[in-house]
């Protein structure tokens, strides 16, 4: 029982990354994998979750956005290009709260300008999954424990022109699921640890001309939790190795109004799922020479080590490359603010994923305040699919500025 229930808590935080699997697969075609939902699994999905209401209001846009004190997460090469002398920021996200009411995403970091081209930073996401009771084979509680995951950050980003910059970001990654119970099985459980790194690179245009605006045009392309496995027995699985790769363009319309757009593109590099051979009561057949299951499409997703796994990643999928554009979301965002200094924020966005990958598909909206050096912002999540963990999700994000590089006063004008 023991193992089920840790198999459960397992199954609940991926949802955040494969909300509606089982709804779409009553959906699906012959043509969609045969019928067949193969979505792409891995541990600590939480990393992905996006922790703030501004980038989660524009459809969890985020690789070539504007920096501020949340780009540690979607690019950490942004920091670089800050117009403050630092800043930070505080999130707070229920998360599936239309399955259980006590799971949250807190987040908090901060970053400083150390020099004119170079900026520092760090920040500390925290996954609380709410109280969980343990059971014994015949339904005896056994113990109560409160399931966490947890990642440290510590950031640099640097110039390396007036219109480019690379980033670096640190991290360490801690998932406590179990509280140390013994599993079923007589296997010992333990926190899962690992470290990863992500590498971000960002372009941000000089302003030119677009048709009597100011405009500036910007891009980014991030390769985020590149690191070892993480195991919480014998097991060890991928962490979620991402690639994001995003543009934007700013049009200044007039002193007051500023208009954004931007868009971005993320796929896993983490293997995918084969297909098995299948017995006549529908198990996965097992070669009794080597004992591991037989694949008849795609290639093994579980012998492989981490470079290797990334590079499968990109031509492993059963279904050819039909599956592998199908393991590739998109999202797009828009942005209005008003006023000089900005004041007042509108934003909206929509993510699409396959239906054979999670068949996440949502609008989000939000608005954003500023006042001085203080800002408050808020998103919503919209569904497009009846039954979604995911309906109604509330992001907020209270932000703090710490004055304008160089110590001049804020311009009337934005870019």
């Amino acid at each position: 029982m023991q193992k089920q229930i840790l198999g459960t808590i397992g199954t609940g935080v991926l949802l955040s990354s494969q909300a509606v699997a089982q709804t779409a697969s009553s959906q699906l075609s012959t043509q969609d994998l045969s019928g067949r939902v193969n979505t792409i699994t891995t541990a600590v999905p939480f990393l992905l979750i996006g922790p703030d209401a501004t980038q989660g209001a524009m459809g969890e846009v985020g690789a070539a956005t504007t920096p501020d004190a949340n780009s540690i997460h979607w690019n950490v090469a942004k920091l670089a290009f800050s117009d403050k002398k630092g800043g930070a920021v505080i999130n707070v996200t229920p998360w599936l709260k239309q399955l259980v009411p006590d799971i949250y995403l807190y987040y908090v970091g901060g970053y400083a300008k150390i020099s004119k081209t170079q900026s520092i930073g760090a920040s500390l996401r925290y996954f609380s999954l709410g109280n969980i009771t343990f059971t014994d084979i015949v339904g005896n509680t056994t113990g109560q424990f409160r399931p966490n995951e947890f990642a440290l950050d510590l950031a640099f980003s640097q110039k390396l022109s007036q219109t480019f910059s690379a980033g670096l970001a640190a991290r360490y990654i801690r998932s406590n699921l179990t509280g140390n119970y013994t599993l079923s099985n007589g296997q010992a459980s333990k926190p899962g640890q690992t470290v990863a790194v992500d590498v971000g690179l960002y372009y941000q245009s000089k302003k030119f001309d677009l048709s009597g605006k100011k405009a500036t045009a910007s891009a980014g392309l991030v390769f985020s939790n590149i690191g070892g496995k993480i195991s919480y027995s014998v097991q060890k699985d991928f962490i979620p190795m991402n690639l994001r790769l995003g543009g934007g363009l700013k049009i200044q319309i007039d002193e007051y109004n500023t208009f954004s757009i931007y868009a971005d593109a993320n796929k896993l590099m983490v293997p995918t799922p084969p297909v098995y051979l299948k017995t006549y009561n529908g198990s996965d057949s097992v070669n009794t020479a080597t004992g591991e299951k037989i694949i008849v499409a795609g290639k093994d997703n579980k012998n492989v080590g981490v470079a290797a796994g990334i590079v499968q990643s990109f031509g492993d999928a059963p279904g050819g490359a039909s599956e592998e554009l199908k393991e590739i979301n998109y999202s797009v965002g828009v942005e209005y603010w008003y006023g000089a200094p900005k004041v007042f924020a509108v934003r909206a966005g929509y993510f699409d994923e396959a239906k054979t990958k999670g068949n996440r598909k949502f609008f989000t909206a939000g608005i954003g305040v500023r006042y001085s050096k203080f800002g408050l912002d808020m998103s919503y999540l919209i569904p497009i699919t009846q039954r979604n963990p995911l309906q109604n999700t509330l992001r907020f994000t209270l932000t703090f500025d710490f004055g304008d590089e160089g110590g001049k006063s804020a311009p009337k004008s934005t870019d």
